[in-house]
């Protein structure tokens, strides 16, 4: 693994990147860019990826996207979708400047939020050549409808009107920014199960890193999560093969089975039984089963062009 730095525009990316064992650097190799959940950083589940796909003969690269962790990007904490796929294009532009790596074989795998990100990238940067997500999230329609989806989108009015009066004490009464966890930081018995897990996951030392803060600005961010689609035009502009893994008790499900159904292109779902949300983040059982429906996938999918 190495530390690399690439830039996103004016943004400097901190990135890390990892080769397989053996590299040979005269060779050609297919690379995957890996991208993290929403409230992560490279060093957690999307490093654990990569790291696995380094293992098994890719060249993978893990980020923290713009404005969060080592990234550069003022304010920090923000989560702004649209910089976060532009993000996922950045990191391919970086992997095409490396000699050993195959420009025509660069996949993309994201997690989370990190997978509908990737999904809108694809659409836009055919570049990408295979896709998978893992736990996908829409992270816009989640927000809106909620982690189960059973809201109608007009419930983030509530939201968008506490938006509205937190932006006028800031931007007009000199009041400190507002922030919110990405994991709930107490929970009870109406706590879904994944965002519980969740909780566990970011806030003790199954996976907290420092540069995970578990917070994002939430006058500049959720402006621009209520209104992105990660899905929008999918039927349409998603051309490259689609490998879809999530847990059947994962409360997140419905979100990769909308992109199945809806996805035109080459698709496989694999539902995988027994798994929630966040099993895949770092549960060996199950990180290990992506991994294995991930690998053969981009094998068959970034293979050589005769």
């Amino acid at each position: 693994m190495n530390a690399i730095t690439f830039p996103n525009g004016s943004i400097t990316m901190a990135a890390n990147l990892y080769r397989p064992d053996g590299f040979d650097a005269n060779g050609s190799y297919p690379a995957i860019v890996v991208v993290h959940p929403g409230g992560g950083v490279n060093e957690q589940a999307a490093g654990l990826y990569a790291a696995k796909l380094a293992e098994l003969g890719f060249v993978a690269l893990a980020f923290d996207a713009s404005y969060q962790g080592n990234s550069g990007g003022e304010p920090h904490h923000l989560e702004d979708p649209y910089t976060r796929v532009e993000d996922v294009s950045a990191a391919v532009d970086y992997l095409q400047t490396l000699s050993y790596v195959d420009a025509e074989r660069i996949g993309a795998l994201g997690i989370c939020a990190g997978g509908g990100y990737a999904v809108n990238a694809a659409m836009t940067d055919y570049r990408i050549k295979a896709l998978v997500t893992v736990s996908a999230v829409n992270i816009g329609t989640s927000f809106r409808r909620g982690w189960y989806g059973t809201d109608s989108d007009a419930a983030a009015v509530p939201t968008l009107q506490a938006l509205a009066q937190q932006r006028t004490a800031e931007t007009a009464r000199g009041a400190e920014p507002a922030y919110l966890p990405y994991a709930p930081t107490e929970t009870d018995e109406h706590t879904p199960r994944d965002l519980a897990e969740a909780g566990d996951h970011y806030l003790t030392p199954r996976a907290q890193h420092p540069n995970a803060k578990n917070t994002f600005l939430f006058t500049k961010s959720v402006s621009r999560i209520f209104t992105f689609d990660a899905f929008h035009m999918v039927e349409d502009l998603l051309t490259q093969p689609v490998l879809i893994v999530a847990g059947s008790e994962a409360g997140s499900l419905w979100m990769s089975t909308e992109l199945h159904s809806r996805a035109r292109s080459p698709k496989q779902l694999v539902v995988v039984e027994g798994g929630a949300h966040m099993d895949f983040y770092n549960v060996p059982k199950y990180v290990d089963r992506a991994v294995a429906e991930a690998a053969p996938f981009f094998t068959l999918h970034l293979a050589p062009q005769a």
